[in-house]
Order: structure tokens, then C-alpha cells, then sequence
């Protein structure tokens, strides 16, 4: 399996976890005392949504499939199981530092794919989703800084 395989199979399973996570969380935030920060979790998961999209597509014009699941990896590759804890209460900052963790996640795996020897036209792709990813970071720490 190329290391393009590799990378993008692993990056789909953090896109979907990432997806999930901001999906519930922005569920979980709607009746908080911060519903504000719904709007930004539903946006980043569209945004996962989105990513996890064309690194399938670009997966397919290799002719890998990338995105089938079911690994003991992907099993253990939970950057965001902290989330369900935090979605049991009702404390909106819990929710929004599992959401971080589950950014830290992500942005060490998209670290991690950037290490290896991908093809240009991938490494590309696998960059500027990184730079965005670590904006998406940043961003959902700031949140809980402005509280």
C-alpha cells in the first residue's frame, strides 16, 4: 500500500471522528449558555465533511479505496472519545475542551501524514487541509478563553 494510501486512510478516519465530534458537540451547545458556539462546531464539522470528501475522491482517482473503516487502528483512533463524557452533563466548557482535545488529535495525525512520502498532488491537498485544521484548533481553544 502506498504511503498516499496509508496517510489518507488514516486522515479519513480523524475527518469522521472529527465530523462526528463537532456535530454533537454543536448539538450539545445549542441549549448551553454559549449557543453561539453551535454555529462555529456545525460549521467545522461541515468543514471535516467536506475535507473527508476529497480525500476520498482523490483516493479514488488513484483507484484506493480510503474509506472503509474497521481496523484495530481506526478502532483505537478516537482522538474525540472524550466527547461522549462531556456529553453526558451540561457544562458547555466540557464539551468545548473535548472538542480541543479532539483538534490536538487531529492536527498530530495530519502532522503525522506529512512525514511520509506522499505524491505531490496529495501532499498538497494533505497541507493546506493541515493549515486549516490547526486555524479549526486554535480557533475552538479561543472560544474558551472568551468565555
Amino acid at each position: 500500500m502506498s504511503d498516499d494510501a496509508k496517510a489518507a486512510k488514516e486522515l479519513v478516519e480523524t475527518l469522521k471522528d472529527g465530523e462526528k465530534g463537532f456535530t454533537d458537540a454543536a448539538e450539545k451547545l445549542r441549549d448551553s449558555d454559549h449557543p453561539e458556539w453551535a454555529t462555529t462546531m456545525q460549521r467545522l464539522a461541515d468543514q471535516r465533511a467536506g475535507y473527508r470528501r476529497e480525500i476520498v475522491e482523490l483516493g479514488h482517482e488513484y483507484g484506493d479505496d480510503v474509506d472503509k473503516s474497521g481496523s484495530v487502528a481506526a478502532a483505537l483512533h478516537r482522538g474525540w472519545i472524550s466527547l461522549k463524557d462531556a456529553l453526558t452533563g451540561d457544562d458547555s466548557d466540557a464539551v468545548l475542551k473535548a472538542a480541543a482535545t479532539g483538534e490536538d488529535h487531529a492536527v498530530k495525525e495530519y502532522e503525522d501524514a506529512l512525514k511520509m512520502d506522499l505524491s505531490a498532488g496529495f501532499r498538497e491537498v494533505v497541507q493546506r487541509q493541515h493549515t486549516a485544521v490547526v486555524a479549526a484548533r486554535d480557533e475552538v481553544k479561543a472560544l474558551g478563553t472568551v468565555a
